[in-house]
């Protein structure tokens, strides 16, 4: 087990700024703080160590990708010691949570977790020879509705270090309501939050074919009825439980030979392909400077078509840029 000491030496700090700093060095606020880097980085060490650290306050921005998302972002000082953190007290979280959690897990992520979900209902339906069911709901407004007295408790069921529950708590208290999409620990204590519900879907409910990404998941089974029953039960331990709301307008139960909308991909039984909105927004954003990164995001699914397209379109875009180019030479 781990203790605060062991978050807040030197030498955590600065093999947190190298997993920190990766592909943000061209940042200001991260340019700004790696010139005087190791006084910072000593700086906050001592104030740790004091009793004195007290966290920033957050610079607030809107992104979409795809929907609309209010973030909000700490400075480069508070956003170190998340790594930090995370580092440390992670491994002691990560032996608890169930396997098929995807979320902001080393060795995880969006595409595994679509593939696990593949390889769910393969087994599950028998290669496709019983007919399955699957029931996904998500949760209301998830980050802003986290309660930190509830978050707390959970943290105190692992974390017996008061050092480092007062330093947990102080993060958490800076931020309201909910926790800020932008924080590293903020991942870690969704996934320790919605680890009741993981617990509670395997072992009370005893649903062998049970997904989770964040606050999206899926229930998969060959009786409709049961899935269905199962609704009001999820929504009352939800409520009672962890002062959750599965969204209304997002209960949806169909037919897995049908096709499954789940994390941007349309599953079917032989295939998946990519979803219309996630389709139409890579046609609108594509460029020569992304182009390898879509590409790779569609190689996790049936694209051949699309792939092509976007390579045409890239093309078209690098030869109108040599073009503009010589002309604006010429003048």
């Amino acid at each position: 087990m781990f203790n605060f000491n062991q978050i807040i030496s030197v030498e955590n700090l600065f093999l947190a700024w190298e997993e920190f700093k990766s592909g943000k060095t061209r940042r200001k606020d991260v340019a700004e703080f790696a010139l005087n880097l190791e006084d910072s980085i000593f700086k906050l060490q001592s104030d740790l160590a004091m009793g004195q650290y007290r966290h920033g306050p957050y610079r607030s921005f809107f992104v979409c990708d795809p929907k609309r998302r209010h973030i909000h972002k700490a400075g480069v000082r508070d956003r170190l010691l998340h790594h930090a953190i995370v580092r440390i007290i992670e491994p002691a979280f990560d032996r608890i949570f169930i396997y098929d959690s995807w979320s902001c897990r080393q060795i995880k992520g969006n595409h595994w977790a679509v593939t696990r979900f593949q390889q769910i209902v393969r087994k599950l339906s028998l290669n496709n020879k019983r007919n399955l069911w699957v029931l996904k709901l998500d949760i209301r407004k998830f980050f802003d509705s986290i309660n930190p007295v509830i978050l707390t408790k959970l943290l105190e069921k692992v974390i017996t270090d008061s050092q480092t529950m007062e330093l947990l708590q102080n993060i958490i208290g800076s931020f309201s309501p909910g926790l800020p999409l932008g924080n590293l620990t903020s991942q870690l204590f969704a996934n320790v939050y919605m680890n009741q519900l993981d617990q509670f879907v395997k072992h009370e409910l005893k649903i062998k074919g049970y997904i989770r990404y964040a606050d999206d998941f899926a229930l998969i089974h060959t009786d409709k009825t049961l899935l269905l029953s199962y609704i009001p039960i999820i929504e009352k331990f939800l409520r009672e439980c962890l002062d959750l709301t599965v969204h209304p307008g997002k209960k949806i139960l169909r037919n897995y030979r049908s096709g499954i909308d789940f994390l941007g991909y349309v599953n079917f039984p032989s295939h998946s392909v990519l979803r219309t909105k996630t389709k139409k927004r890579i046609f609108k954003k594509i460029n020569p400077k992304n182009i390898s990164s879509y590409l790779g995001h569609l190689s996790h699914c049936r694209s051949r078509g699309i792939k092509q397209s976007l390579i045409l379109k890239v093309k078209k875009q690098r030869k109108a840029a040599i073009l503009a180019r010589k002309k604006s030479e010429l003048f």
